[in-house]
C-alpha cells in the first residue's frame, strides 16, 4: 500500500479476517505488525542500541515481542495522532507444570487470563500457541513462538443427565471444570510435544526446554456472518480489531503526517507491566525521539492519544443493561466511550475534534455511557493520559459477546474508524 492511498471496505475485512486468524496470541500480533511495517518502509530500531533518527523516515520497535510502536518521523512536525491499542485478549494459558494424568485421559492444567467469559470454552475444538524459551545445542538460551494450529484439545461439557442444574445455575469451578483433554494415551511426554512443535518451525537443535507462555485457542476461522454479511465473527476481536486498523492507518498516511501507533500487552490484566501501558514503554520511546525536554512537553501538549479498543453494543436480547440514550448499535458508526468518573479519558476537546473529522466524512459517530447503576469497563486511554499527560479520546467499535472466545463485531464500523484516523490531524 502507497502512502496516501485509503483501502476498500472489501480488502480492509478480507485483510482483517487474515490477521485475526494469524494472530492467537500477542507474540504472533506483534509479529505480523512488524512484519507489515517492514512491507510498508518502516525500519526497525532496537532498544538496546543508540538510536540515530533521521527526518523522513518512517520506524517501529518491539519490547518484549508482544507490544510494538510505530511512528513516523517528518520534519518539524510535533503534533502527533497517537493511536493506541492492546495485543492480548482473555484466554486460558497453560501452567508451567500443565500436564495431568487421571481417570483414562491426559489434561491440561490451565490458569484465566483477563476477564474471560467461560461458559462458551467448552466444547470447542482447541489449540495451542506461544513463546517457547529452550537451550539450543551450543547451550545457549533461545527463544521461538510456535502455533500447533489443528486441534489438539477440548474442553468437554458435562452431559445434562449429570447436572440438573446445567440449564438454570451453571456454575463453572475455574480450577477443576476448564482443563482441556489432550489424549488418552499415557505415553505422553510434555517436553517431547513441545520440542516437536519447535522442529515444526524449523528448530530441530531444542535441547531442553526451559521455560513457556502458551495460550489455547479457538481453531475456527473469522468469518463474516449475516444475511448479507453484516457482521465479522472470530476470537480476539477485542482488541485486535483496533489493532488491525491502528496497523493500517499509520501505514496508509502521507509522509508528512506525524503519527504514532502503539500496541500494548497485558491491557486485560491492568497494563502494570514492562510491555503494558502503564509501564514505561511510550514514554521512553517519545523521550527518545524528543530528547529536549522542552521539545519533549511541546509535542505532549500538542498532541493527542485516540484509545481504540472495543465497545459494548446494545444486546437485543438485554436491552436493559444499557442507557436507553447511550446505547451504540453495530455498523453505526464509532463508538465515544465516555465516563465522568475517568473510567474513559475523553474530554471536550478530544470529542469535539474527533466528531468534526468524522463529520467532515460523512461517518457516523454514537455515544457509550454506561448504566449508573452498573459498572464501566475501562482501557488504555485513563491510563495514559495519567502517565504522561496527553490529551486523550476513548473511541470503539460497537461488540457484541466481549471477551467470550467468539466476538461479533460489524462489517462496516472499522473500515469508518481507519478513514477518520487517516484524516485526524
Amino acid at each position: 500500500m502507497s502512502n496516501g492511498e485509503i483501502m476498500d471496505k472489501k480488502d480492509f475485512n478480507e485483510g482483517l479476517l487474515g490477521f485475526l486468524d494469524a494472530s492467537p496470541t500477542p507474540f504472533h500480533a506483534t509479529e505480523n505488525m512488524s512484519g507489515m511495517f517492514l512491507n510498508a518502509g518502516f525500519e526497525e530500531l532496537d532498544e538496546n542500541t543508540k538510536w540515530s533518527l533521521v527526518e523522513g523516515e518512517k520506524y517501529f520497535v518491539r519490547r518484549n515481542d508482544s507490544s510494538v510502536i510505530a511512528f513516523t518521523y517528518p520534519k518539524g512536525a510535533k503534533n502527533y495522532t497517537m493511536v493506541g491499542t492492546h495485543t492480548d485478549s482473555p484466554n486460558f494459558r497453560l501452567k508451567p507444570n500443565p500436564v495431568v494424568k487421571a481417570h483414562g485421559a491426559v489434561k491440561l492444567m490451565v490458569e484465566p487470563y483477563g476477564g474471560i467469559l467461560l461458559n462458551p470454552w467448552f466444547d470447542r475444538d482447541l489449540s495451542i500457541a506461544g513463546r517457547i524459551s529452550y537451550l539450543d545445542s551450543n547451550g545457549e538460551i533461545q527463544e521461538a513462538l510456535i502455533d500447533a494450529k489443528k486441534a489438539l484439545a477440548v474442553i468437554p461439557s458435562l452431559a445434562i443427565h449429570l447436572d440438573e442444574f446445567a440449564n438454570k445455575e451453571r456454575t463453572i469451578n475455574k480450577q477443576t471444570h476448564t482443563s482441556p483433554i489432550l489424549s488418552t494415551s499415557d505415553d505422553f511426554e510434555y517436553d517431547e510435544f513441545l520440542k516437536w512443535q519447535l522442529s515444526q518451525v524449523g528448530i530441530a537443535d531444542a535441547r531442553e526446554i526451559l521455560a513457556t507462555e502458551l495460550s489455547l485457542y479457538d481453531v475456527q476461522k473469522a468469518s463474516f456472518v449475516g444475511l448479507k454479511d453484516d457482521f465479522i465473527s472470530s476470537a480476539r476481536l477485542d482488541n485486535l480489531l483496533s489493532c488491525y486498523v491502528g496497523m493500517l492507518s499509520i501505514c496508509s498516511v502521507e509522509e508528512d503526517r506525524a503519527m504514532l501507533f502503539i500496541a500494548s500487552d497485558h491491557e486485560e490484566v491492568g497494563s502494570a507491566s514492562t510491555s503494558g501501558a502503564a509501564g514505561s514503554f511510550l514514554e521512553d520511546t517519545l523521550r527518545r525521539v524528543f530528547s529536549d525536554y522542552e521539545e519533549f512537553l511541546q509535542m505532549i501538549r500538542d498532541s493527542i492519544m485516540i484509545s481504540c479498543d472495543n465497545a459494548h453494543a446494545i444486546h437485543p436480547n438485554y436491552p436493559e443493561k444499557h442507557d436507553q440514550n447511550h446505547a451504540p448499535m453495530i455498523n453505526k458508526g464509532v463508538v465515544i466511550k465516555v465516563n465522568t468518573n475517568q473510567r474513559y479519558a475523553s474530554s471536550t476537546q478530544s470529542i469535539s475534534k474527533f466528531k468534526s473529522v468524522a463529520s467532515s466524512l460523512g461517518e457516523p459517530t454514537q455515544y457509550f455511557v454506561a448504566r449508573s447503576d452498573m459498572g464501566c469497563g475501562s482501557t488504555i486511554g485513563p491510563i495514559t493520559a495519567t502517565r504522561l499527560g496527553l490529551k486523550t479520546l476513548d473511541v470503539g467499535l460497537p461488540t457484541y459477546a466481549m471477551h467470550s472466545i467468539r466476538e461479533l463485531a460489524g462489517r462496516d464500523d472499522a473500515h469508518s474508524l481507519y478513514k477518520i484516523l487517516l484524516e485526524h490531524k
